[in-house]
């Protein structure tokens, strides 16, 4: 495959990241990520039940991926949480190398983790955002477009609208999230002006990820149509189409406000369908990508395939 700045910034193979899914990211996933070659993320609360302690469980997840690989990995922060900056003090004692930020301000806490030598990716979903990302001086900017799963940009741009325009905006490494599930999706993200993807839905479906298994068939079995955004007053979220998303989506249409919105979502709605296997009242957060994924496999297998089918995809084009 391709190597790209995105491989000498990481210290990895190839120029593919795991997505950093909230209750999903753990250290087995991540290893087997990493030991492939890819970039492996973990998450704070991976695993974790919900009265959990994210801080102890960060610890716990960064301790058993140190033991798992040797290969770079990273560690998934969310700026807009109440424990954001206590999950901070934490990346700072354990110093992983690299720290991916997403939901909020990027001037907050990159030039702190620069001073402990770690490289910083963060997530933007527009240009105006990639600029002030880069003007914070972060490393390389992952673009998320509206086919991503879980959390959206409120302007929810396509993704291969969005690549190219990042691209132009920003001399820093772009890397495309939403929509890309095979090496197809790798080649025409590459044609765009990207230099690396970040695969979250792909990474459900896997052999190490802790997802219920009846969330795994559930990603695996759905088509094309079978997504939807959700919660647009308060933060948009796509996930699959079901009970829970069905009644969200009839609250929105009658006004609800934002308070009987966040009522309902009420916590953890996303572990209990995620890892509880609860279909029906729990948030699946699925990408569009849902529909080109076909089997649970090893995650090494899923790098692997974005490998080979990279060299046939551009064989067919040349």
């Amino acid at each position: 495959m391709k190597k790209t700045r995105v491989c000498d910034l990481l210290g990895i193979q190839y120029p593919v990241l795991q997505g950093g899914m909230f209750w999903l990211a753990t250290a087995e996933l991540a290893a087997a990520v990493s030991n492939a070659g890819a970039l492996g993320i973990i998450s704070p609360h991976a695993g974790m039940e919900t009265d959990g302690d994210p801080a102890e469980n960060l610890r716990l997840q960064i301790t058993r991926v140190k033991q798992l690989t040797e290969r770079p990995w990273a560690v998934n922060l969310l700026l807009d949480l109440d424990v954001s900056g206590i999950l901070t003090d934490v990346v700072i004692q354990e110093r992983p190398r690299i720290v991916v930020t997403a939901a909020g301000s990027p001037r907050l806490y990159t030039d702190l983790f620069h001073a402990e030598g770690m490289k910083v990716l963060h997530v933007v979903s527009s240009v105006k955002q990639a600029r002030i990302a880069e003007s914070c001086h972060v490393d390389a900017v992952i673009a998320a477009g509206v086919e991503s799963a879980a959390r959206l940009g409120h302007d929810e741009l396509p993704l291969f609208s969005l690549i190219p325009q990042v691209s132009d905006a920003v001399t820093i490494p772009v890397i495309a999230s939403g929509g890309i599930a095979d090496a197809r999706g790798l080649v025409a993200a590459f044609a765009l002006g990207a230099e690396g993807v970040q695969l979250g839905t792909r990474f459900v479906p896997v052999d190490e990820n802790i997802a219920h298994p009846a969330y795994k068939q559930a990603v695996v079995q759905a088509h094309d149509t079978d997504t939807v955004v959700t919660s647009r007053k308060t933060t948009p979220t796509r996930s699959l189409k079901t009970d829970f998303s069905r009644r969200m989506l009839e609250l929105e249409a009658s006004g609800a406000s934002t308070e009987a919105l966040l009522e309902f979502v009420g916590r953890s709605r996303a572990r209990k369908g995620q890892i509880e296997g609860d279909l029906v009242n729990g948030e699946l957060y699925c990408g569009t990508s849902a529909g080109l994924i076909k089997e649970i496999l090893p995650a090494a297998k899923v790098v692997q395939s974005l490998v080979e089918g990279y060299r046939e995809a551009i064989k067919r084009i040349f």
